[in-house]
């Protein structure tokens, strides 16, 4: 770790300094040179954390030796206790004396601990799932609001969710509970109830972002429900009913239209043939008939007895007042 302070890429940290002329060149130096360094202790840490052998010290081998000859005094009952197994679904990261143990995660299947110095944590990989409590929202169009959630998760890094976190499961849940409100909070009311695909996703994303360095994967977030205030339950209803009553009047109001023409054309028809007019008195009475009423109350047109009036007046002559 040291030579690598002293130098960058094989080459004196002097010349690094020296190339190029003016402010400009030796300010980008300074910065790739920086950036260089990070780079390295980043790797540095990383290769002595996963990659390098242990350093044991004293102490640790004298534990270790004593764990074996643990072992071997209770043999065969210590395999009992030697010998772990995990799920196929479960991953265990194994820690000697408090140290992270080289080779990452172990699993599936059978892995060996020593008594006494190793301890491990196994961890679940299976898609885990966990309702959003109520929160109360006020929308960007100063609307109160109750709304919860379901999040599903997974862990996609069991080194991450041991290591960087202490409870990944309730830090999730305080992150989603956290990110609804958020995402929430800028939304009004009519695209909180209409979009809930795009709220969703958008609150997906923000959370798998936030959770990648835990090693926590966001599968899927659902907005569950959207809790209005009673008062403003009764106006959109009112409005909502207001509307329909509109359309109501509308639509009654088209179809009279439609129905005049009609009958205008109608009447048209029937002018140019008074028979059927009387057809459609007929028709009419039979309907009226139909319906089993004991009174029948039926305009008769006087015309349709002309004809017979007519005829009886011509056999008998009318009346002289003169004499």
């Amino acid at each position: 770790m040291g030579l690598r302070m002293e130098t960058v890429k094989g080459r004196p940290a002097a010349a690094e300094l020296q190339c190029g002329s003016g402010t400009k060149n030796r300010n980008a130096s300074y910065v790739s040179r920086a950036h260089q360094l990070r780079m390295d202790a980043d790797l540095c840490d990383a290769w002595q954390l996963y990659a390098s052998p242990e350093a044991v010290g004293c102490v640790e081998k004298c534990a270790t030796f004593f764990s074996f000859l643990l072992i071997i005094v209770t043999f065969p009952f210590s395999l009992f206790e030697c010998f772990k197994v995990v799920q196929e679904f479960e991953r265990a990261v194994i820690f000697r004396l408090g140290r992270l143990r080289k080779g990452g995660v172990r699993g599936p299947g059978l892995f060996f601990v020593l008594p006494c110095i190793d301890t491990y944590r196994k961890v679940d990989l299976r898609t885990v799932s966990f309702d959003v409590p109520p929160q109360e929202v006020l929308t960007r169009d100063s609307v109160t609001v109750a709304v919860d959630a379901v999040v599903y998760y997974r862990i996609k890094e069991p080194l991450n969710a041991v290591i960087r976190v202490a409870d990944y499961s309730a830090s999730t849940r305080l992150l989603a509970a956290t990110t609804l409100r958020n995402v929430l909070g800028m939304r009004d009311l009519a695209q909180l109830l209409s979009d809930r695909e795009a709220i969703s996703h958008m609150m997906q994303t923000n959370l798998d972002v936030a959770t990648d360095p835990w090693g926590v994967e966001v599968e899927r977030v659902e907005i569950k429900d959207v809790r209005l205030p009673v008062q403003l339950q009764r106006a959109m209803a009112a409005e909502a009913e207001a509307d329909r009553e509109a359309r109501a009047k509308i639509i009654a109001a088209e179809g009279e239209i439609k129905a005049s023409k009609a009958l205008r054309e109608a009447s048209l028809v029937m002018i140019d043939n008074p028979t059927a007019l009387q057809l459609r008195y007929l028709q009419s009475l039979n309907t009226i008939s139909a319906e089993k009423n004991s009174t029948i109350i039926f305009p008769f047109p006087m015309d349709f007895l002309k004809t017979f009036l007519t005829g009886a007046g011509s056999s008998i002559p009318p009346p002289d007042f003169q004499n």
